[in-house]
């Protein structure tokens, strides 16, 4: 004789067979994690050849000059005057400075992964003057070597830089040499000796190409610096330590200025016996402020992030679990179909496959069409399964119905980052209530049965 399991029997055995399932589940975010991993590997291999994330600066006028120092020395119980004289360098930045960028991005494929890739073109002007108050910072102009004077200018990556750059100086072509930029890109650049006697303003005009991938970064310097960029890319991001004052994102691009960064906001005075160090971190930033280099950065966001979309996918994956349990439960408890811990278990399978497929087919066609791929298959799986197992193509009806509203759901919780709490929330309220109702006269643990059967046999 086969022996009834009470409702609390059956619940105790979905809920295991659902605990059961984390496992699976958690599989899949490592995959996510695996897959994400190598696209950006991929990526690497994509601008290994073309150029990185730029960080740009400059340009920075390096003068050096003889500083003669004093000292006292004891020699076979002697004591004497040594005067050495050492060379040492100071950094002008321009009084201000106007530059001017074009983005021109493009996507690169290396087999199923693509990486946005950009070639852009940076001009502008600056103007230097020597200050009146050299000797605050201990030195004369009389110092100064004028004749050796250096101007740099700063490329992260010099990879990128193309074979188009000019500076003129005072209206004059200068000839530019590799290496030797600023200290806030590591020293990678390009540079160029100038003549210039220091009494009257020096006027620099510059431009070049430069290639790079992911983002554009300004390193700001000198008295007054602003920075006019334009792009075709409708998805910018702007971070860093400074926004733009005035910008207009639209689908046929964007156009982003930032003017009026003055030396006051870079806590950064116009003349120095050090270079400017490369840019912290935040976190960085918040316990040593006082060599803080300060940056202004513009992304180009892909907005149809896949392996994001995925992993946020996949978070929802217990709620989808749960649902298609509880709808069976439902149907073994008030229903009268007897499901076994088997065939929550295969269902359960069949969820799960859905993000895996989800990850597998958004790398070849995209998201948007991997979404409705694997879920249209799911659906149409779990529907004809539930069929044979619930008993009934109503029951069976209503499962697929019930997962095609759970996966339309999830897309448009997907699609709303600022309110998918809340409507999470609120379905999550809604099916407990549902849950509540339907389950208010199920003895759970069957006792008034047993207490009825007793009565019957007295």
């Amino acid at each position: 004789m086969n022996r009834v399991r009470s409702p609390g029997v059956k619940l105790f055995m979905a809920g295991a067979v659902a605990v059961a399932l984390i496992i699976p589940l958690m599989m899949v975010y490592w995959l996510v994690y695996d897959r994400e991993e190598q696209s950006r590997s991929a990526q690497q291999s994509i601008t290994s050849g073309w150029g990185g994330a730029q960080q740009v600066t400059g340009p920075v006028l390096v003068i050096p000059y003889e500083k003669t120092e004093t000292e006292l020395v004891t020699q076979d119980g002697k004591r004497s005057q040594r005067t050495t004289r050492t060379r040492q360098s100071l950094f002008v930045s321009p009084q201000r400075q106007s530059v001017k960028t074009n983005i021109d991005p493009s996507r690169k494929a290396y087999a199923i992964y693509e990486s946005v890739v950009y070639d852009s073109t940076l001009s502008g002007t600056a103007v230097f003057a020597l200050p009146d108050d050299l000797s605050r910072y201990g030195v004369t102009r009389e110092q100064l070597i004028l004749a050796e004077a250096e101007l740099r200018f700063g490329v992260s990556d010099p990879r990128g830089l193309k074979d188009d750059a000019k500076v003129t100086v005072g209206g004059e072509a200068a000839e530019l040499r590799p290496g030797n930029g600023p200290a806030a890109t590591g020293g990678s650049g390009f540079s160029t000796f100038v003549a210039w006697d220091g009494a009257e303003d020096l006027t620099v005009e510059w431009t070049y190409g430069l290639r790079g991938s992911r983002s554009l970064a300004l390193v700001p310097r000198g008295g007054e610096t602003e920075w006019q960029v334009t792009s075709p890319w409708p998805h910018p991001s702007f971070t860093g330590s400074f926004l733009p004052d005035e910008q207009s994102i639209s689908g046929e691009g964007f156009t982003a200025t930032y003017s009026g960064i003055t030396n006051l906001a870079l806590g950064r005075p116009l003349v120095s016996l050090t270079d400017h160090g490369a840019p912290v971190s935040e976190v960085d930033a918040r316990s040593i402020v006082d060599i803080e280099t300060k940056i202004a950065t513009i992304g180009l966001v892909d907005p149809v992030d896949l392996y994001s979309q995925v992993d946020r996918a996949t978070k929802y994956g217990f709620l989808f679990i749960g649902f298609t349990f509880a709808a069976f439960l439902l149907f073994d408890v008030v229903g009268g179909a007897r499901v076994s811990a088997v065939e929550y278990l295969l269902t359960g399978a069949g969820l799960i496959l859905f993000f895996v497929m989800l990850l597998a087919f958004a790398e070849v066609i995209g998201f948007g069409w991997a979404y409705l791929v694997a879920a249209g298959a799911i659906v149409g799986l779990l529907t004809a399964y539930s069929a044979a197992v619930l008993g009934g193509r109503k029951r069976a009806g209503f499962i697929g119905a019930m997962l095609a509203g759970l996966y339309a759901l999830l897309y448009v919780l997907l699609s709303m980052e600022t309110y998918s709490l809340l409507i999470g929330s609120l379905l999550l309220f809604a099916a407990l209530a549902g849950i509540m109702y339907a389950t208010r006269g199920v003895d759970w643990s069957g006792g008034r049965q047993e207490e009825g059967g007793e009565a019957a046999i007295a």
